[in-house]
């Protein structure tokens, strides 16, 4: 499931974050928190993940993240692994197609984490740069995703991806993972479509005996699936 979250960072918190991203932000290479692998391909900047301008962007991001029921309905999060923040240059910086590795260590606060979902989290206007796609390869076949300020993008880590090449301007984004209390995505699918109709039924109908039914059904399902 590719989810997107439509104006996650209101336009305030997009100016917070993009005050603190200018270029006297502790911008280092981004191939240093890459595998061996991935540094191969990995052509862009981040700002360091100990700094306190990390800290504070870490903190708006969050706090948009606890607060949007779409993310809740289908990440399930058990842990977020601490957002992280970077920029691609109009120098043709990116990031060649790869796998976000499946498990993972934060620094703080000092855990691994399964990493069951990605997320992109959109912090330039979309005119701004040129270039600079996130292109999700899956079964469907090749995804080209752009989207506006404030928009994330939600995704099973698993899937190959990459950021093309930005040959205008500069994208800046933050991104994280987030494991979740139900691992199977196809388990995430059945409960996020459930989660969803009774919403559209309430909104409709308001509550009646077949939602609680239904919302009964939800969270037995929720109790054989999840992990905690």
């Amino acid at each position: 499931m590719l989810l997107r979250l439509t104006s996650l960072l209101s336009p305030d918190e997009l100016t917070q974050a993009r005050a603190l991203l200018d270029n006297d932000a502790p911008w280092i290479d981004g191939g240093a928190s890459a595998g061996a692998q991935a540094q191969q391909r990995k052509h862009n900047q981040q700002i360091a993940s100990d700094s306190e301008h990390s800290r504070r962007l870490q903190s708006l991001v969050l706090a948009a993240l606890q607060r949007e029921p779409m993310f809740l309905s289908a990440a399930l999060p058990k842990r977020i692994f601490p957002p992280r923040f970077n920029r691609y240059r109009a120098s043709g910086e990116h990031y060649g197609a790869h796998i976000d590795n499946a498990i993972l260590k934060a620094a703080e606060p000092g855990q691994w984490l399964r990493a069951d979902l990605s997320c992109t989290v959109f912090l330039a206007d979309a005119g701004s740069y040129d270039g600079g796609e996130l292109v999700i390869h899956d079964r469907l076949g090749v995804q080209r995703i752009k989207l506006d300020a404030g928009d994330a993008l939600l995704y099973p880590a698993g899937l190959l991806h990459e950021v093309l090449p930005v040959t205008r301007g500069e994208r800046l984004a933050s991104f994280l993972w987030v494991e979740s209390l139900v691992p199977q995505e196809a388990h995430r699918q059945i409960l996020f479509d459930l989660d969803m109709n009774l919403v559209a039924l309430r909104a409709r109908h308001g509550e009646s005996d077949e939602t609680v039914g239904l919302t009964g059904v939800y969270h037995n399902l929720l109790r054989q699936w999840a992990t905690p």
